[in-house]
């Protein structure tokens, strides 16, 4: 496949490129910051994701690095129930199509779904994990709607991955509230999917 063979001329100096921008995202986000935003190795991952990973785990995998960018809500924002907090893109570098379609199911979904019930974070329990079928996507794509609990009350993610060759697009909407967001969530995946084959293939 041309995409797939095109994404093995892409390193990691590309990815900061391919997250998406502030006038990239949805309507629903134009009033949002950038809140976050840098690399993403395999030690930030290890610290970042459930107790027990390790970044040798990620690197056995085919993680090679990853980049990501997030918008969140400014001071003048009520944070009410149903309120979508957070917005954000991320993409990984792997070391062939195989090892992300590996990631998606052996690491993102498996991660999520063994630890239901388990603490998560700072005073946080992982309450549910639910898988969604993300459709329009070019390649694989699979998705979940997790729901955490904390002192604050209840959050909601929805995160749809996808494969585009040896990259792995993420997009991920957080909510307050017991809420699925799996439509605006394909929408930010869907913008940053064309944006990384635009990229691949020397679009800019």
């Amino acid at each position: 496949m041309v995409l797939d063979k095109a994404t093995f001329g892409a390193d990691e100096s590309v990815l900061e490129f391919m997250v998406l921008e502030k006038g990239e995202l949805p309507p629903e986000f134009s009033g949002y910051q950038v809140v976050r935003e840098g690399d993403l190795d395999n030690e930030a991952m290890a610290e970042q994701g459930f107790e027990g990973n390790t970044a040798q785990r990620f690197r056995d995998a085919g993680r090679v690095t990853g980049f990501m960018r997030e918008f969140g809500q400014t001071a003048s924002m009520v944070a009410q129930d149903g309120f979508n907090f957070l917005s954000a893109t991320v993409v990984h570098l792997f070391d062939n199509p195989n090892s992300v379609s590996g990631w998606m199911h052996d690491v993102f979904l498996k991660d999520f779904e063994d630890h239901v019930g388990e603490s998560v974070g700072e005073d946080h329990q992982l309450i549910s994990a639910h898988r969604l079928e993300p459709t329009g996507f070019f390649d694989e794509a699979v998705a979940l709607r997790v729901l955490q609990g904390g002192p604050s009350g209840l959050i909601s993610s929805t995160v749809v991955d996808f494969r585009v060759g040896r990259i792995l697009g993420v997009a991920f909407v957080g909510t307050v509230g017991d809420h699925q967001r799996l439509e605006l969530a394909a929408e930010l995946g869907l913008a940053l999917e064309r944006r990384i084959v635009r990229i691949v293939l020397g679009g800019g």
